[in-house]
């Protein structure tokens, strides 16, 4: 493990670090010294009991999205690809399986992958926007910190996300598997919001269904690199009927048997 470490100026000189009491940002600090080259600290208590930090401090950490925690214990600095780069001949990739929870977004921070993180704590996926709340916003790459209000984790956001796939395109997908979640996660850590996904997905089913394309209503193609330009495309009307659903077109053969009887019967008796 490498013995020197560096802090970024655009984490801790921000308004939202020095907001924090001294005790929490001295708590920072010694979790900067004492993580492993990949920013997990494997037992942050022991670090709390040396220097004297009291539950809060850990508390307002990951309420202010400085630290992820997990149900093990372990916690990870989420800034620490910023705060740090480890030559290749002196890095050692950390051992904590926690790591494969997480993916590094192009402003490298740490953003959660799969959904076994800890609840208890108020982290954002980026700017993550659902209806008229506001989620809290971080841009740490253009040094600034933004305020949180609300935080849902990503699996709730995830399911959300593809919950209103399913009731648009009538299909199925499941929110839990961990490819459509890297596509989510990714999109939301490039600043993308609930909202910006659920108008790509209403707009390319208005385009697509009863097309050859309907296919390709699917999280692999809606939410792939190609999202930013789905987006911002102009709503293309689509002149075909969209398909009803099995039980619609059963529905609507039922009615009109039952037309075809009465109709039947009606003709009987006008011949009697």
């Amino acid at each position: 493990m490498a013995e020197r470490r560096m802090m970024a100026k655009s984490i801790i000189k921000s308004d939202l670090f020095l907001d924090m009491p001294a005790t929490t940002q001295n708590l920072y600090f010694h979790m900067l010294l004492e993580a492993d080259d990949d920013g997990f600290i494997n037992s942050p208590k022991s670090i709390m009991r040396v220097i004297g930090a009291k539950d809060d401090d850990i508390k307002v950490l990951i309420a202010k999205q400085f630290v992820i925690p997990f149900e093990s214990g372990v916690l990870v600095i989420k800034h620490w690809k910023i705060h740090n780069y480890i030559q290749k001949d002196r890095y050692r990739p950390s051992l904590r399986p926690e790591k494969e929870m997480l993916s590094v977004a192009e402003s490298k921070e740490y953003v959660e992958v799969l959904g076994d993180v800890s609840s208890m704590d108020t982290r954002c996926i980026q700017n993550v926007r659902v209806g008229k709340v506001s989620i809290g916003k971080s841009s740490i790459g253009k040094d600034s910190i933004g305020k949180n209000t609300y935080c849902p984790s990503l699996p709730s956001v995830a399911e959300d996300i593809v919950t209103f796939l399913n009731s648009v395109t009538g299909s199925n997908y499941r929110s839990t598997t961990d490819k459509t979640r890297k596509l989510i996660a990714a999109r939301l850590a490039e600043g993308f919001t609930i909202d910006d996904f659920k108008a790509v997905i209403t707009k390319k089913a208005k385009e697509w269904q009863g097309t050859d394309m309907a296919q390709y209503l699917r999280p692999e193609t809606l939410f792939g690199t190609k999202f930013e330009g789905y987006l911002n495309q102009p709503e293309v009307k689509n002149d075909r009927r969209s398909p009803i659903s099995r039980a619609e077109q059963e529905r609507q053969e039922g009615i009109a048997a039952v037309n075809r009887l009465i109709a039947e019967y009606e003709e009987e008796e006008r011949q009697n």
